[in-house]
Order: structure tokens, then C-alpha cells, then sequence
């Protein structure tokens, strides 16, 4: 077995092991990746205070999302077809959240239903909502997750079109794939991925087919997709979710403060720092940069997380020194699942915990509670003065 260092030693795992239209699709960004590429680089601008001699025993990571427990302020990021990236990965990655103490969220566009992962675990896990047009549909996809207990709704707002990435179009991205020349000779070297899916019968989105009037498998999935993201979402939209759902919601994709105030106006529990992981507006700032000034614009109101670009441990002590109470990993999950399943999920979110505790610790500090701005050397306009 290989020794399993960092993420990036899964991400290697995740190419070899999984088809390459599915690892494109999970590592790459919109047009010419460039905000895709910041969210990470732009972690390196910012540098960990080192303390000495000071009592480094008892150190704790816990603390709380949106009022729930974690053993670290991480969630696992809402991930359309994860079920590609392995058999039941959404069912594979839940559980592996579960067993660690931090959230997981639920794609809209995910390939096992919310029903599946319900069935296959023993704690609430939050759902993502993409906002669709068929409002029938919207009504029902929201009573599903609040019938399978799901704790908190995640609305991501920066999807009202989808932003062009050019790798899933040269690889024709379908799930399950369609069998063209090129990609029968890639699943021929995917053996072990192919074996796998042929014993389960996941392997649709299981959110829509058969949910929705007229798309009963897979051949009409993409048309009615392509249709369905509501361009026309709007604040006063988001208030009627908000009261549809009647629970604890998180509104993910802010990137503007002015978009902050108004997500606070609504009465969120939480709001996500966060441009889709670089898949959407490219050319649009790195989440981390981003996260000052929206921190600055709605104060201690309303929680504030990070998005995008978290790869290691010190990219969350970073994103917690700067002020955010909790970050999502999306990528950094998916490379563990598809290179080795659930334990590949548990082995990135322990790669993620020991690099967060011991640079916690080289700090100076023993509770990520007390993690604060004096723990990082951030450089000057570091957030930019744009004119």
C-alpha cells in the first residue's frame, strides 16, 4: 500500500485508479482556470506565526458549525457526481464523515439519492439545493430532504448558469459515460473503477430520475438540466426557500460584500465565502482574498465559512485565523474517494486534522478556539485595493 502523506499523494491515486473524464471534471475550473488556480496559490501569500516555549499539550480541534458538534471546522462540500469518482461515493463519502464528526453535504446533483444516503447512515447530513424552475419539483426535492432529516439546507447561489469548462465539454461528460472510442479505451486501463460500477445500480442522478414528469432515465437527464437552473433567482426567491424549508439555512457562493449584507438581510444562519471552486466566473477573486472584507461587512451577525482552495490543514488554520468559523473541502474528498473509497475519504480528512493540529500547535496555541489574526502574517493588501 502507498504511504499516504498528503492530499496531493491522493489526488495521483484519484487519476490513475478513475476515469478521465470524471478526474477532469473534479480538477479543473471554468474557461482559463485562473480563479481556479488563485484559490490555492493564493493560500501561499499567507504565512503561519511560529511561537516557541509555550504548553502545546492537550490540544483540541473541536468547535461548532451552525451549532453543531465537529471534531474540526471542516464540512465536506456539496460534489455533483461523486457517485462517479467511485461506486455509492456519496453513500462511501457520508459515512466516512459521520464516523469522523463533521457534516456532510448532499449535492443536488448527486448520483445517490438523498433517500440512499438517509438509509446508509445514522446522522443528519446537510443538503445542497440548486434553485430550479419546475418549482413543483423544488417543493418536493425540499420536503425529501426535510422527510430524510437533513439538518441544514445549503442554497448555492452562484449557479444560475452554468460557466463553461472546456475540459468537460472535449470529454463529453455524461454519467453514466457514453461509450465513444475514446472513453472505452480510457475505462479499458479503469478495470478496478469499472468492476465496481458494475455492481451497483447507481449510476444516474438519483435526485431526478424518476422524480421529475418525462425523465424516467438518464436519456433526457441532460436536456431538462440544461433548462431547469433558474437564471430569474433573486432575493425575494431565496426568502420563500427560506420559508419553505423552515430550518437552519446556509447560503453558499458569496463572494461580494454587498452580496453578504443582503444574504444577512434574509436571516441565514450562515453564509459561504466561495466561487464554486473556480467553476464558475473565471477571472473572479480567490475565495481567501475575498474573506476579509465580507468579514468586515457583516461583522459577528452572521457566521461566515470558506470555500474553494482549501487542500491541507494549513489552509483551514489560515482561513480560521482569518476570521471564517468553518471551511469546506471538496476536491481534497473527492481525490481520497476516488482513489481508495471511504477509507480514502477518512485517510484525506486525517491528513487534513494532523497538519491542522500540529501547525495549530507551532503557533502557540491549543484549542482552535483561540486561533486568531496574531496567529497568521498576512501581507499588506493582501485583499486588494480594487479601483
Amino acid at each position: 500500500m502507498p504511504v499516504i502523506t498528503c492530499i496531493d499523494d491522493l489526488k495521483r491515486l484519484h487519476k490513475r485508479r478513475t476515469p478521465r473524464m470524471f478526474y477532469d471534471y473534479c480538477e479543473s475550473g471554468s474557461w482559463t482556470e485562473q480563479t481556479f488556480r488563485e484559490n490555492t496559490s493564493d493560500f501561499e501569500d499567507i504565512r503561519l506565526r511560529q511561537r516557541v516555549a509555550v504548553d502545546m499539550t492537550g490540544r483540541t480541534l473541536e468547535t461548532e458549525m451552525i451549532g453543531q458538534k465537529v471534531s474540526m471546522p471542516v464540512a465536506l462540500a456539496p460534489v455533483g457526481l461523486t457517485g462517479m469518482q467511485c461506486a455509492d461515493g456519496e453513500i462511501k463519502a457520508a459515512r466516512a464523515a459521520e464516523k469522523f464528526g463533521v457534516p456532510f453535504t448532499l449535492s443536488t446533483m448527486s448520483i445517490c439519492s438523498i433517500e440512499d444516503v438517509a438509509e446508509h447512515t445514522s446522522k443528519p447530513f446537510w443538503f445542497q439545493l440548486y434553485t430550479m424552475k419546475d418549482q413543483d419539483y423544488l417543493k418536493r426535492l425540499i420536503q425529501r430532504a426535510k422527510d430524510a432529516k437533513c439538518s441544514a439546507l445549503v442554497i448555492t447561489l452562484d449557479l444560475q448558469i452554468l460557466g463553461q469548462r472546456h475540459k468537460d465539454l472535449k470529454n463529453g461528460l455524461s454519467a453514466p459515460p457514453k461509450l465513444t472510442p475514446s472513453t472505452i479505451a480510457d475505462l479499458m486501463t479503469k478495470w478496478s473503477w469499472g468492476l465496481e460500477m458494475l455492481r451497483t445500480k447507481r449510476r444516474g442522478f438519483g435526485n431526478i430520475v424518476g422524480h421529475v414528469k418525462g425523465v424516467e432515465d438518464t436519456s433526457r437527464l441532460g436536456e431538462w438540466t440544461a433548462q431547469q437552473f433558474d437564471p430569474a433567482l433573486d432575493w425575494k426567491k431565496i426568502e420563500e426557500i427560506k420559508t419553505l424549508w423552515d430550518g437552519p439555512v446556509i447560503l453558499k457562493g458569496i463572494l461580494d460584500p454587498e452580496d453578504a449584507v443582503m444574504a444577512q438581510k434574509v436571516g441565514c444562519d450562515a453564509i459561504v465565502v466561495s466561487n464554486h471552486g473556480g467553476r464558475q466566473q473565471d477571472g473572479a477573486i480567490s475565495s481567501i482574498r475575498a474573506l476579509d472584507p465580507i468579514l468586515q461587512s457583516v461583522g459577528d451577525d452572521v457566521e461566515v465559512h470558506l470555500d474553494s482552495g482549501i487542500r491541507s490543514g494549513q489552509d483551514v488554520l489560515k482561513a480560521v485565523a482569518m476570521g471564517a468559523k468553518g471551511t469546506y473541502i471538496g476536491r481534497a474528498f473527492v481525490h481520497g474517494l476516488g482513489a481508495q473509497g471511504e477509507a480514502g475519504v477518512t485517510k484525506a480528512l486525517e491528513v487534513i486534522r494532523n497538519e491542522l493540529d500540529i501547525s495549530m500547535a507551532f503557533t502557540g496555541r491549543r484549542d482552535i478556539k483561540d486561533v486568531t489574526r496574531d496567529s497568521i502574517l498576512v501581507p499588506e493588501g493582501f485583499s486588494g485595493t480594487w479601483v
